[in-house]
Formats: structure tokens, sequence, C-alpha cells
């Protein structure tokens, strides 16, 4: 790590009363800098209860702008705009509001991995940590849209038994996991527990003995620190898991995202004093994205 970069961050966010908030995914460096790390549904919640001035989002699009619609008073900056989501991507309001209005007696349920815009259009925002707790919550004769996760909707069917329509999109870094390398690990490796993300398939997931969004891993392996664990997800978990249960083995089979990659120390320094790039809401979408969003954080 860049310790004269590090130092520059840490007194920037002193100085301007700054708070960095980091996904699992980032990079070590970032997470080492970040005042909290957490999940999608962890850094919405953190967002929500800041005292910060500025609070500067080391993850993806998406995540800047809830962090934008839950603090319209505070400044919400992200180091490199560019980065992404192919999940997010692969649904835009415009078609997801035609699916709607083909099924006028349908619940809206998106994922958080979408744009302010495809909020806008939403009953109920969820997350990979509480959507089986949200969808169960949901009446049982309900019709319901799901998207844009093929994979995590997939998932959640099964295990609720309900039977939404899935919008086809995926996250492009979980849905390249192969199933017959994680069963050759397993192999390899005979005494490892297999931790996966529900956003992967269905057949990698047959093939798991904990199914969970990235906190609901790391936690699991917190729990159970004395044993070898083949993780299924994006890169980044590893160096959480390292800094409290180093006696945990991993074997990872290294899918980075590559948007989430794009922060580095430098950028978040140049973030910090130029107080730019700055991500905004319309007032009339973040309006509409709000209620979604605080009913999700109301029913976690």
């Amino acid at each position: 790590m860049n310790r004269s970069v590090s130092m520059q961050i840490r007194e920037l966010c002193r100085q301007k009363n700054a708070v960095i908030m980091a996904h699992y995914y980032q990079r070590p460096e970032i997470q080492a800098v970040a005042d909290f790390i957490g999940d999608s549904l962890a850094l919405a919640q953190q967002a929500q209860q800041t005292q910060a001035d500025i609070i500067v989002m080391c993850g993806v699009h998406f995540m800047a702008e809830t962090a934008a619609i839950l603090c319209p008073n505070k400044t919400v900056l992200i180091p490199d705009e560019t980065a992404g989501c192919s999940l997010a991507d692969s649904c835009q309001a415009a078609d997801l509001k035609a699916w709607k209005e083909q099924h006028p007696d349908h619940l809206i349920v998106s994922y958080v991995n979408t744009s302010a815009a495809v909020k806008a259009l939403t009953d109920v925002v969820v997350t990979s940590g509480n959507a089986l707790q949200i969808v169960n919550r949901l009446p049982e004769d309900a019709k319901i849209l799901f998207g844009p996760d093929r994979n995590l909707g997939n998932y959640i069917n099964q295990q609720t038994g309900r039977k939404m329509d899935l919008w086809n999109g995926c996250c492009h870094v979980h849905d390249r996991f192969e199933a017959a390398r994680l069963a050759h690990l397993k192999q390899l490796y005979p005494k490892a527990l297999v931790l996966a993300h529900p956003e992967c398939r269905a057949e990698v997931l047959e093939l798991s003995d904990v199914v969970g969004s990235t906190a609901v891993l790391i936690r699991y392996v917190k729990q159970h620190p004395e044993q070898e664990y083949i993780v299924v997800t994006a890169d980044g978990v590893d160096y959480e898991i390292g800094q409290s249960c180093p006696q945990a083995q991993l074997i990872s089979l290294h899918n980075a995202c590559e948007y989430m990659h794009q922060h580095t120390l430098e950028k978040l320094l140049a973030c910090l004093e130029n107080e730019s790039p700055r991500v905004t809401v319309s007032p009339d979408i973040a309006a509409a994205a709000l209620r979604p969003i605080e009913k999700m954080l109301s029913w976690s």
C-alpha cells in the first residue's frame, strides 16, 4: 500500500468530514483505507445513518445513486464514475416499464443492482442478503415480476416455492463460475465447505454448502474459522476474512469484478481533493425510488 497516499486520504476525510464506504469486492488497499466496509444492504444502511457531510462510495454506480437518494443533503462522490454494473445495465427503465405495462396486475421486485430510474418503477427493492425475507413478506398469491438477476430469482423461487416471472439478466462475474470447475475443486479439497453467492447459476449452487450474500458468507466463516472453504463469489471478500479470521483456509476461484476494481487509491485521493465526480439523482426519480428503498430498509 502507498502509505503516503493513504495518509493524505485519511487527513482529507478528517478535514472535510468525509466518510469512505467500500464494498467487499474492492481492492484490498481501498478496503484498508475505508471507514466502513460492507455489502449493498449494509452500505445503504450506513449511508442512511452517517453524520458525515461527504460520502465517498467505493463501489459501483448504483450504490452511489442509492446513497444519494437516501442522503439528498449530503455530497456523494465516486472515485471513478465509469464504475458501472453489467447487471444493472441489462435492465433499462424503458424496457422495465414496457414489461410492467404488459403485466399490470404484478408487483415489481427489483434487485438493488439497478439504476435509480428502475428503482423508481419498483414496488420494493431487495438485496441478496434480504431477498428471501422480503419476498416471503409479500402475499402468497401475489404475482411478481423480479429483475434483473435471473440466477437470484431462480434461487428465490426454489427456496420459497414462488413462481415469479424473471428478467433475463445476470451478473457477468458470478454467471461465469462453472459447476465443472467447482466439482473438480471439491475433489481436490474434499474437506472444504463451498460458500457461494446466489447470483451464481443453479448448478453451482447445488454443489454449495452455504448460499448467501457476501456479508452472510463472511459471517459464516467468522463463526466457523477453523475450516477450509472454497469461495464462489467475486474477489475481495478474502481481505475481510483474512483480517478477522487469518486461520481460515480459503480456496478462491479468482473471478474479479473489473468495475469494482476501477477504483484506486490515487483516484480516491483526487476524488476527495476535487470533490468530484459527484453522483446526483433528479428529484422526481429520487422521490419515486426512495419509497421502495425505504420499504426494503424497514423490512430488513
